[in-house]
């Protein structure tokens, strides 16, 4: 009797501890608090649909708004097309630096690729650097066909655990997305974690993810949200850009750790090109509450004048 006494006791007092050890999900702190009503205050007054994603790799500290929503990629599709591309090259399918050989039946614009005459040729690894520092759209295309195309790059996403994100231009059974995305589709959240898998050397293989984490490092089109990040601190991003829709993503090799962060725009209303676009402005409204967020005590701003090299 004095045995099951005992061990009734000790059961009652393991389901106590049981119940008092079930997980809740922590209070945001009340700086995370003030960026998440500072964001949410710049999307409540924009003219269309936006979505944004933040998190601080250092501290864990996020905040999403609207980051699980599908938006057009625009050209933010090159990163998975160059993931596609280079696990092709990982399987010894393509090789980074053979030349190719460019014809016009490859002409999408008149870009660099695209202006090239028929029969040039170009090194493979000049083709993705086009692709992601100056967002050549014919070198893009070129580059998704030598993935193996959009079907492939998309088997390669929903392998390594991105469901969300998928190429819908020229691929098979996606016309329906196209017609309703374009190029491609993602949510902010997961392009923003395709970004730090890569940052982590996840994507394909360690040596491939930093090559690849290289090319994004070379953005000719800086004037968005990297214009309100001190020009010495290292930022890795990729943006994007249709009638009725932006998009952005940075990783900022901040002083007091990296954060990163996407923001994505649809249905528009402001449909202008030129640096008042408002999505535009978002973007860089966003970087600048960003960066004096997690660098408070860095005073820097961009220079008197900076609007004119946009």
């Amino acid at each position: 009797m004095f045995r099951l006494i005992c061990l009734l006791i000790l059961t009652g007092c393991l389901c106590c501890f049981s119940g008092q050890a079930q997980p809740t999900s922590p209070r945001p702190s009340a700086s995370t608090r003030r960026l998440a009503k500072s964001l949410q205050q710049l999307i409540g007054s924009f003219h269309g649909q936006a979505g944004i994603y933040v998190r601080n790799l250092r501290t864990g500290q996020t905040v999403a708004i609207n980051a699980d929503t599908l938006f057009p990629t625009a050209s933010t599709v090159k990163i998975p097309i160059q993931c596609g591309l280079f696990d092709k090259i990982h399987q010894g399918e393509l090789s980074y630096e053979q030349p190719l050989t460019y014809r016009d039946s490859l002409h999408y614009d008149d870009g660099i690729v695209g202006s090239l005459k028929d029969g040039a040729t170009i090194p493979l690894s000049q083709v993705v650097m086009l692709m992601e520092s100056v967002s050549d759209n014919t070198g893009s295309l070129w580059c998704q066909a030598l993935a193996g195309g959009g079907k492939t790059i998309n088997q390669w996403l929903d392998a390594n655990g991105f469901r969300q994100t998928r190429v819908n231009s020229r691929t098979p059974g996606r016309e329906a997305f196209q017609k309703q995305n374009g190029w491609g589709q993602t949510t902010p959240r997961e392009l923003a974690d395709l970004l730090v898998y890569i940052r982590d050397g996840k994507a394909v293989s360690p040596d491939a993810s930093d090559e690849m984490y290289r090319n994004l490092g070379r953005q000719y089109w800086d004037h968005d949200g990297l214009s309100q990040l001190p020009p010495s601190v290292k930022a890795v991003t990729k943006n994007g850009a249709v009638n009725q829709a932006r998009s952005e993503v940075v990783l900022v090799h901040a002083p007091h750790g990296e954060y990163v962060y996407c923001v994505m725009t649809k249905h528009q209303q402001d449909e202008k090109w030129g640096r008042d676009n408002e999505g535009t402005t978002l973007m860089r409204t966003v970087g600048a509450l960003l960066w004096h967020h997690f660098e408070p005590n860095d005073s820097w701003t961009p220079p008197a004048g900076y609007e004119k090299w946009w």
